[in-house]
């Protein structure tokens, strides 16, 4: 018998609550959706673990409804910021001391191994909520001077744009979901979730939660189903005010192209081709695994993934070897399974995209020294690869895999201009990734690097830090101030008075 990650108590609470999460959450009811189901697979064996509904522009009209009235009803448009606040506070108590499940749930639905669905997407959904939890109290606007003739008192404040969508990505759901949903309700918006519909469960467990933690009914709901249904009714709706969206840059130019009829709020987070660069006086022993785990954490279905690598000549066969034994060790397999530090692709589509760029690598010219292949019998793996040899014309260099799949490439010693044009050579940019004792190096890079974020010697989420991306990586910014003041709008106050 196969040794499990986790207690077999907490994959069958996990079980259970997949088993019972098959209905839309909509003003607090659970509802059966007006389409046929959808079956949700488990990717680490292609078998049905459950199913959930297919919404329709139906089931979208009634959640929105319910929104909407929660949205202009007292109990919630005027409830005290100290009020929100314990509320989010208590939706964060309830996914810590459901943590375990939730992570259990994750897993078989996405795949994620159970130690980092636990540790990186519990995890990273409890401390969402508890940070997004102190901006009700914060969200303040400034008194500015007033220069038109008489007496004046000009100030501002931030009102919550209304109804938001929620359209979340299946390759992180849980923390994904925690995060936009907390913001959203601590700028005091509602909200309508949509689920992908590969990856759904853990959107749908935190709608019981926030049933359980006591926010009013419509504040929160969860239509799931198709993007091209239940996605397009929701981004199409004219009592949508705000739509924030994690997923492909094609579907966020698509949602952007159809927000433009209703000037929609949009905030996009998209695609990435992240570089890594490592240089000669790098603490390897620090970087080998940052680089290796930069790219196949999540079997890199990761946007800010370090997918291009950047190695230094001074230390790159030394570096290569060292990640060659490092991935060597990365057990690949289901992720309930005990030690299993790669789980599964989340579809066999996905599976087949990513075999498709490494034929193309090899076609291109590129040289798999590490995987290359999938492994045999059931499941959506694809084992660790890494390439040399590769060239910024190529696919595997230029496109978005979501795979783990890194592209190296060999420096010598150019400039910190010259890194910079190389590393920026991309139509996106989300992360970077420095590996120096330089601290002038650092934060000279740092500077000429056109990415939303740039991580020195690390990585990371720290949500009291802004995300999100330069050119075809995004338009707008999640965590941090930034993340709860794009859910609201900024009006101007001036009042008039005569002494």
């Amino acid at each position: 018998m196969t040794e499990l990650a986790c207690a077999a108590a907490i994959v069958e609470r996990a079980k259970a609550a997949i088993a019972r999460l098959g209905r839309h959450f909509i003003d607090g009811e659970w509802v059966s959706g007006s389409g046929a189901p959808i079956t949700v697979e488990n990717p680490a064996d292609g078998r049905a673990i459950g199913a959930i509904a297919a919404g329709t522009a139906a089931d979208i009209d009634r959640a929105v409804a319910a929104a909407r009235r929660a949205f202009e009803d007292p109990a919630w448009q005027h409830m005290a910021a100290a009020e929100r606040e314990r509320l989010l506070l208590r939706l964060a108590d309830l996914v810590e001391a459901n943590a375990d499940e939730l992570a259990a749930i994750e897993t078989l639905d996405n795949g994620m191994p159970f130690g980092p669905s636990r540790m990186m997407a519990a995890g990273s959904a409890i401390s969402a909520i508890r940070y997004n939890a102190g901006w009700p109290r914060r969200l303040t606007g400034e008194t500015v001077p007033v220069s038109v003739p008489g007496q004046w008192h000009g100030y501002t404040v931030r009102d919550p744009l209304g109804v938001a969508a929620l359209i979340v990505p299946w390759n992180a759901p849980l923390a994904i979901t925690a995060n936009k949903l907390s913001a959203a309700l601590a700028a005091g918006c509602t909200v309508v979730l949509k689920p992908a519909e590969l990856a759904p469960m853990t959107g749908l467990r935190l709608a019981e939660l926030v049933a359980e933690a006591g926010f009013p009914k419509g504040v929160a709901n969860v239509v799931t189903g198709l993007g091209s249904e239940a996605g397009a009714a929701l981004v199409n709706h004219p009592g949508i005010d705000k739509i924030s969206f994690t997923g492909s840059t094609a579907t966020g130019k698509g949602i952007l192209r159809a927000s433009a009829d209703g000037l929609k709020r949009v905030s996009l987070e998209l695609g990435g081709k992240s570089a890594s660069i490592v240089f000669p006086d790098a603490d390897l022993a620090r970087a080998i695994p940052g680089v290796a785990m930069g790219i196949f954490g999540n079997s890199g279905q990761v946007c800010a993934a370090g997918s291009r690598l950047f190695l230094h000549a001074d230390v790159f066969d030394r570096f290569l070897d060292g990640l060659a034994e490092f991935a060597g060790k990365l057990k690949v397999g289901p992720g309930l399974n005990a030690g299993t530090a790669l789980g599964p692709l989340i579809s066999a589509a996905q599976k087949d995209r990513v075999m498709g760029y490494i034929e193309s690598g090899r076609s291109e010219g590129a040289n798999a020294v590490i995987g290359g292949d999938a492994p045999g019998g059931a499941g959506h793996f694809v084992n660790p690869t890494v390439f040399v040899d590769a060239r910024p014309d190529m696919r595997i260099v230029r496109e978005e895999i979501f795979g783990p799949v890194l592209s190296v490439m060999r420096l010598s010693d150019e400039s910190s201009d010259d890194l910079a044009r190389m590393a920026n050579a991309s139509e996106y940019g989300l992360s970077a990734y420095v590996w120096t004792s330089s601290l002038p190096r650092a934060q000279g890079l740092a500077r000429r690097l056109r990415s939303g974020s740039v991580k020195v010697n690390g990585s990371g989420m720290e949500f009291a830090l802004p995300f999100g991306g330069y050119r075809q990586s995004g338009i707008g910014r999640e965590n941090g101030r930034s993340g709860v003041e794009a859910f609201t709008e900024t009006k101007a106050v001036m009042i008039g008075w005569q002494d």
